[in-house]
C-alpha cells in the first residue's frame, strides 16, 4: 500500500478485507497472497499501523466505520472572509 515493501499499510489493509479478491484482480490477489504469507511476521513490518480509513487518497473523507468521526461544528471560522453572517445579523438589529 505504502512504498515498495510489505508495511503496517498492507497488514491494515489486509485485515480490513473479508477474504481473498476474486481471480480476475490478478494483481490484488497477488498483493493479498504475498501479504498473507507474512502471517507471523506482521507485528514486525516497518511502519506506523493507522486505521484502515486513513489511507488512499489524500484530501478524502474517511468514511470507515473506525476511523469515522463527527464533523465539529465550525461556525466560528470563516474561512472564505465572507461578510454574509455579519451582515444577517446586522440585518436583525
Amino acid at each position: 500500500m505504502e512504498g515498495y515493501v510489505p508495511s503496517q499499510a498492507d497488514v491494515a489493509v489486509f485485515e480490513g478485507i473479508s477474504g481473498p479478491p476474486p481471480a480476475d484482480l490478478c494483481h490484488a490477489l497477488h498483493w493479498y497472497n504475498h501479504i498473507k504469507s507474512y502471517e507471523k511476521e506482521k507485528a514486525s513490518l516497518p511502519g506506523v499501523k493507522k486505521a484502515l480509513g486513513k489511507y488512499g487518497p489524500a484530501n478524502v473523507e474517511d468514511t470507515t466505520e473506525r476511523g469515522a468521526t463527527d464533523s465539529k461544528d465550525d461556525d466560528g471560522i470563516d474561512l472564505f472572509g465572507s461578510e454574509e453572517e455579519e451582515e444577517s445579523e446586522e440585518a436583525k438589529s
